[in-house]
């Protein structure tokens, strides 16, 4: 596609390698190759991962990330930051191919519904494209993705100080089976509405953000590199380039949402590996989860995790997203009219 450069009295363009929509995918192809190459990521993000997980559930807010990865590799070895992976791991990929499927039926419906009916730029209809998409993915990804972090979220921190009080177990099969005994499959779901309010928010302000960061920073260099170059003929990004920005973009439009949601994500945590579990007597509600965390330390008990999670995503959508595009031109019908 071609994008105006952000200055409208500059006749900077650039030229951008055509965007790939729902209808150009071979589904077989991208559904496959996304579950590898997403599994991937997942392996290589994991234990920033259970150290954000175990510094929400801690009573004490005096432990540093580095301190904590520290004893977890002097107790447990290399394997303490890999607890629960394998039950990760299988529902990455259903999860994920719920969230790439809903992610891009809803990003090509809404993008066309807002540009040839509601007359919207080309801008504001990709923006908001974007955001209806990461809400709807979201939500279809928790339904699947919801059971799987409970009983992840519970191997993670098992070894640790955190877990006293809290049942044992011996792998996520064994781990799936005592929740459902103790509280039904309610357990396995508990934290779903909080996880819908974490995610569904943040993945709508995360798509919104990255579409408008991205135009505004290919606006900023076209207007450079044509200036530079004398202005004729425009701008057309390597590969590399485009990346780059690509990657950029993903960390800024991460920062803010890991910042907005972090309290909502300890919640969450909290509910999910803590209670229900008889830690503190039974199962407790949000109310009297936050009035814990207050108790426990202030506002600042909220954002126990804050840095990993923040680094957490900040790489996740990194990866993710240079990942998603190369996937979708990987899995073009036509590939021959794509560059890479």
């Amino acid at each position: 596609m071609s994008l105006a450069a952000a200055e409208e009295d500059s006749a900077a363009e650039i030229h951008l390698p055509a965007d790939v929509d729902w209808e150009m995918l071979d589904k077989s192809k991208f559904f496959f190759l996304g579950a590898a190459l997403f599994s991937g990521v997942s392996g290589a993000l994991y234990p920033i991962v259970v150290l954000k997980t175990r510094q929400q559930v801690m009573l004490s807010n005096d432990t540093s990330c580095l301190k904590m990865a520290s004893s977890i590799f002097r107790a447990e070895g290399c394997r303490g930051f890999y607890r629960g992976f394998g039950t990760s791991l299988m529902g990455t990929i259903p999860a994920r191919a719920l969230y790439m499927g809903a992610l891009e039926v809803t990003k090509s419906n809404v993008g066309n519904l807002a540009t040839a009916r509601l007359g919207f730029s080309e801008a504001s209809a990709c923006a908001v494209a974007n955001a209806a998409a990461g809400l709807n993915a979201a939500m279809a990804a928790q339904l699947v993705w919801t059971p799987i972090d409970v009983v992840s979220q519970r191997l993670m921190v098992q070894g640790s100080s955190c877990t006293v009080g809290l049942k044992k177990y011996n792998g996520g099969i064994d781990a799936f089976r005592k929740i459902v005994k103790a509280d039904g499959l309610k357990g396995l779901y508990r934290g779903f509405g909080i996880s819908i309010l974490t995610y569904a928010p943040s993945n709508a302000v995360w798509w919104a953000s990255y579409s408008v960061v991205h135009r505004v920073i290919w606006g900023g260099v076209g207007c450079y590199f044509c200036k530079k170059n004398g202005g004729g003929g425009g701008y057309r990004p390597d590969g590399k380039a485009v990346m780059g920005v690509q990657a950029v973009s993903a960390v800024m439009a991460s920062g803010a949402s890991a910042l907005v949601t972090m309290p909502l994500d300890t919640i969450k945590t909290r509910l999910q590996v803590l209670d229900g579990e008889g830690a503190r007597g039974g199962s407790l509600t949000v109310v009297e989860t936050v009035r814990n965390l207050v108790k426990e330390g202030g506002l600042g008990a909220c954002y126990r995790g804050l840095g990993p999670r923040w680094a957490s995503m900040s790489m996740s959508a990194t990866t993710m997203i240079t990942t998603y595009e190369f996937l979708k031109r990987l899995s073009t019908k036509n590939r021959d009219s794509f560059s890479f």
